[in-house]
């Protein structure tokens, strides 16, 4: 009966911490973006640093492919998914329950700083400008050496005799597709969730960067993590996709996001390049070396293929989208916040 009593009490306050009311969550998402602004990512200890540390140790110890564990494996892939569903939880739950923990514990003030600082971890804005626009000044100085090094540092395929055009379109397909995974992806999950739900979102995100490859190695154990990315990112791509249409040329954007996703590998991306593709009004996708070999990937957008000018305007229209987001939370939020007072004089 105690415990009952004690967790009826408490409850109701840990939802209140964790699940904000609408103006609460419209703020403090101006907050955690304008920290990320100005802060940016942590230059020296990052935590996910340690976290992607921690994760390739897991994925070794965990995805043996040398002869004897395949061997001694009877179910082939789905011993190495299960492996893959087990070091995913491990790396995704412990921290996630944690943050709900301490939330839930927290004097409210102190729970909307953690509410903050946890959205501040999720972002990456600033981080996205602050890798991106050394490689438009590169290439506009004619520097290709220093251009692909650069890009080299933020995309996975290889650039080591990478012209300007495709360091070009490298870069804008990197602002497109990370405006989804570094901004609004987490900006969704915290308008629903809160902090944790940042958290969350941003480490499903780590991890399908990192283990969720199709690669010999990776196809199975990186399974789980691929898949329940794609699944957390389902609805948030698609409004980002919406967001750069609304923001560019619209009519452009919605064609290429209805004939040309589809074509595209991945369900998520493929919105969301297309449509800030026709919305800039470039064309992207192409072949492109990774991981040793020549994909030929599909067509996205329509124009020409883009330039070292075009960085900045995809940068720009991620910013616009950014903008329309806020506006959005904090034009709810104000109606949430106003509501009662609407319905009292309603009735007065």
């Amino acid at each position: 009966m105690f415990v009952c009593s004690h967790l009826s009490r408490l409850l109701p306050c840990a939802l209140s911490h964790w699940l904000l009311p609408l103006p609460w969550t419209a703020l403090l998402a101006c907050l955690g973006v304008l920290l990320d602004r100005i802060a940016g990512e942590p230059r020296h200890a990052h935590p996910l640093v340690g976290f992607g540390r921690v994760a390739s140790h897991l994925e070794r110890r965990m995805n043996r492919t040398d002869v004897e564990a395949a061997g001694s494996n009877r179910f082939g892939g789905t011993w190495h998914r299960f492996c893959g569903c087990v070091a995913w939880a491990v790396m995704v739950l412990p921290p996630t329950a944690l943050a709900l923990w301490l939330i839930a514990h927290l004097p409210f003030a102190l729970a909307c700083a953690l509410h903050v600082l946890l959205l501040w971890f999720a972002l990456g804005a600033r981080s996205l400008h602050d890798h991106l626009t050394p490689i438009a000044q590169a290439l506009a100085a004619g520097d290709l050496t220093l251009a692909r090094r650069l890009t080299a540092r933020i995309v996975s395929r290889d650039t080591t005799d990478a012209d300007a055009a495709a360091l070009a379109r490298a870069a804008v397909e990197s602002a497109l597709e990370n405006g989804n995974d570094a901004i609004f992806g987490a900006l969704f999950w915290f308008a629903l969730a809160g902090g944790p739900g940042a958290l969350a979102f941003r480490l499903i995100n780590t991890l399908d960067a990192m283990w969720g490859y199709r690669t010999p190695r990776l196809l199975a154990f990186g399974w789980a993590a691929a898949r329940i990315d794609d699944l957390a990112n389902w609805l948030p791509a698609r409004l980002t996709a919406a967001t750069y249409a609304l923001c560019g040329d619209s009519r452009c954007a919605l064609h290429c996001w209805q004939t040309q996703a589809p074509s595209w590998d991945s369900p998520n991306a493929g919105p969301v390049m297309a449509a800030g593709a026709g919305s800039l009004g470039v064309r992207l996708g192409g072949a492109a070396r990774y991981h040793g070999r020549i994909e030929s990937r599909p067509v996205l957008g329509s124009g020409a293929a883009p330039a070292a000018t075009d960085i900045g305007r995809a940068q720009r229209l991620v910013r616009s989208a950014l903008a329309v987001w806020l506006a959005t939370l904090a034009v709810l939020g104000l109606v949430a916040a106003l509501a009662p007072a609407l319905t009292v004089l309603q009735h007065a």
